[in-house]
């Protein structure tokens, strides 16, 4: 890889959970490179400038200075995460001057159904305006992330010299790996950020999470608790009330189901979950990310999924062990050897 190339990110850095965490996973990989510069763009999504903690951690460890509202961004290779964060506004406030643009897609452009998960064709066009280079690339980050762009493309069209990318810009899932308890028990739990979408009915959640089990934690509860849903056999925790180490340790089982009109395009804290040791179940839908380490089910079915992995432990461990050899591909140096092999075929196309 060329250790010259100038390479420059453009974020909203507020964005809490798996956008704000992947990028700050990614980052300390890529600075392996040479010297990266950060851009945060400060959109109508958000309000104020409070940087995800898990993102101001790894700027302050890697020494990079965070850029505000830069007038002009100017690199060899411009990475743009989640450009669902210009959905409330019309233009992107920079001029973007460089070799390729990436724009990176955590979110899903179509929901379960086929309707928009935002307006694509409004947060692309500022970015396609704004910015003049030779390549600009879609990046999907996952395979189901991958079937809703090409799904979108094919009834939209993106715009004029825009391209998918082959490759997949996967999440860095650079866990320490824990090993599954040796006696597990009924404690179930969910974690994710505070969000509509996020959360799926009180009926699926009084089914996943029922009296007969030993213990229901939900971590990111906030609209739980503002609502005032009392359940007697739920611990109900607000977004960021405890540790997630913490949060683990409560628990044997993460059950994660969202709304039924949204899918998560990888599932990050399922991730999480499997590299912690605990038997992790979602729709199969989501569960296809993992390679038959999160088990599909509908939540008609946990129940019975559950007992047959509590009865025996072994099975238990041989399940979770399946998670995380799913996540343990996506390690920082696959992702590493990804990058340096589009970026090189990217400068070796801009060179012909």
């Amino acid at each position: 890889m060329n250790a010259s190339r100038r390479i420059a990110y453009v974020i909203d850095p507020r964005f809490s959970g798996g956008t704000s965490a992947a990028v700050a996973a990614e980052l300390a990989v890529i600075a392996r490179f040479g010297p990266v510069t950060v851009h945060a763009i400060e959109s109508g999504m958000f309000h104020g400038r409070s940087v995800a903690p898990q993102l101001e951690a790894t700027l302050l460890a890697l020494q990079i200075d965070l850029i505000w509202n830069a007038p002009v961004i100017a690199a060899d290779l411009v990475i743009l995460h989640n450009p669902s964060f210009l959905k409330f506004q019309d233009n992107l406030n920079t001029s973007i001057i460089c070799r390729d643009l990436i724009v990176v897609t955590h979110e899903n452009f179509l929901r379960p159904g086929g309707v928009e998960g935002f307006d694509v064709a409004a947060c692309l066009a500022p970015i396609d305006r704004g910015t003049l280079a030779l390549g600009k690339h879609i990046a999907p980050i996952s395979a189901a992330n991958r079937a809703t762009v090409e799904a979108w493309q094919r009834a939209h069209r993106l715009p004029f010299g825009w391209h998918v990318l082959p490759e997949t810009w996967f999440n860095i899932c650079a866990f320490e790996m824990a090993a599954p308890p040796d006696r597990p028990q009924d404690r179930r739990g969910r974690h994710s950020r505070p969000g509509f979408e996020k959360f799926p009915t009180p009926a699926v959640l009084d089914t996943c999470f029922p009296p007969h089990a030993a213990a229901n934690t939900i971590l990111g509860a906030d609209a739980l608790i503002a609502e005032g849903m009392v359940r007697p056999h739920w611990t109900l925790l607000p977004f960021r009330g405890i540790e997630v180490a913490r949060y683990f340790e409560m628990i044997d089982i993460m059950v994660y189901f969202t709304a039924a009109t949204w899918r998560e395009s990888f599932g990050r804290v399922l991730a999480e979950a499997l590299a912690a040791g605990k038997l992790t179940l979602s729709d199969p839908d989501t569960a296809a990310s993992f390679g038959g380490g999160v088990i599909g089910v509908r939540p008609d079915e946990i129940d019975a999924a559950i007992a047959a992995h509590l009865n025996d432990p072994a099975r238990f461990a041989r399940q979770v062990r399946r998670g995380q050899e799913a996540i343990a591909r996506h390690s920082a140096d696959a992702f590493a050897d990804m990058f340096m092999g589009l970026a090189d075929r990217l400068e070796r196309r801009a060179a012909a």
